[in-house]
């Protein structure tokens, strides 16, 4: 059914603050937009904004529809027209023609980006925070004494405090994330093996494996399955300022792109939260000679080439999508308010 979001049109920036450059339109954009299945919030603003990420300006949306946004569905008309001298953006509903029975099937709604990038991420343990890990539950046997277990195999759990989760994932610490700054390990990659259901509660406790990536052994640690809810939180920028850095790429790699994840040194310790959009700079130096032959090196003016999108929070460390870069992302960028 198509949904239409009138209170956006309503709504007043009261309570939502955002920097004083006026939104600037792209060239020529167009009057309206037809919304389809594989669109996203970003995608559509890029269409008539040069920063799409700042949307919800022209949504003149308020802090508690950024956090609770109204949704847009397949079949949606965005419209820009001219609100006071700037531009908005607004939906309308469709003309039906003529009275009509039919049926359609329930219409999810449009994501802010791309959900299919991010959704192993919302809930596969990938990052293990380091107070988390040291006290993680372990495998310490496996059904009858086998080196490895699979689907359908058991395990014996030292550390299940009682029965109130059910659903477990299994993952293997790889090497421990240090914050740049302080030198200290805030976190472990982890490399997601499986999961697991709780069969009976005890010392060790038995579970049963419902998944295997991978070969589970012992000493492979757990965590609590979390639900994988894709989070409909609209970008914006944060409200207190924020500095961190990129401390790592997913997959190892030694560069990342477009839609590529990162992890960051900074969670809700920094009032970081999902939606927030964070602006990356490199730091840059320009090496030659000088007057008298020697070789010199000059720092010169950081570069800001890349936009990333916060979908994951944690205490100290948190996920963001690349969304936009005009070069490869590095560990040690940094990351501030756009």
């Amino acid at each position: 059914m198509v949904r239409i979001i009138s209170a956006l049109i309503l709504a007043v920036m009261a309570t939502c603050s955002f920097a004083e450059t006026p939104v600037r339109l792209v060239d020529n954009p167009p009057d309206r937009h037809i919304v389809v299945p594989g669109d996203t919030l970003w995608g559509i603003s890029g269409k008539f904004l040069k920063e799409p990420w700042r949307w919800p300006e022209v949504w003149r949306m308020n802090r508690e529809q950024i956090k609770n946004p109204h949704l847009i569905y397949p079949g949606d008309i965005v419209l820009l027209d001219d609100f006071r001298g700037s531009p908005r953006l607004r939906i309308a509903k469709p003309i039906k023609l003529q009275p009509k029975v039919y049926s359609e099937a329930i219409q999810k709604e449009i994501p802010s980006i791309p959900a299919n990038i991010i959704e192993p991420f919302l809930s596969k343990p990938l990052i293990i925070q380091a107070d988390e890990h040291a006290s993680a539950p372990r495998i310490v046997a496996t059904q009858e004494d086998r080196v490895f277990i699979g689907s359908g195999d058991t395990g014996f759990v030292s550390g299940i405090p009682d029965a109130t989760v059910l659903n477990w994932h299994i993952y293997r610490p790889g090497k421990p994330l240090k914050d740049p700054d302080t030198l200290e390990i805030i976190g472990y990659e982890a490399y997601f093996l499986g999961s697991a259901k709780l069969v009976q509660p005890g010392e060790p406790a038995v579970l049963r494996i419902t998944e295997a990536k991978e070969e589970i052994g012992r000493g492979d640690r757990l965590v609590p399955a979390p639900p994988a809810n894709l989070i409909a939180y609209v970008p914006h920028r944060p409200e207190e300022p924020v500095s961190g850095k990129i401390i790592s790429i997913y997959g190892g790699v030694s560069e990342a792109g477009k839609y590529s994840v990162v992890s960051l040194n900074r969670g809700k310790d920094a009032q970081l939260e999902i939606g927030h959009v964070l602006a990356v700079f490199r730091n840059r130096v320009s090496q030659g000679h000088n007057e008298n032959g020697r070789r010199e090196t000059t720092v010169i003016p950081e570069e800001r080439y890349a936009l990333a999108f916060v979908f994951r929070v944690f205490d100290r460390i948190a996920y963001a999508l690349v969304v936009e870069t005009s070069k490869p992302v590095i560990v040690g960028d940094s990351v501030r308010n756009p």
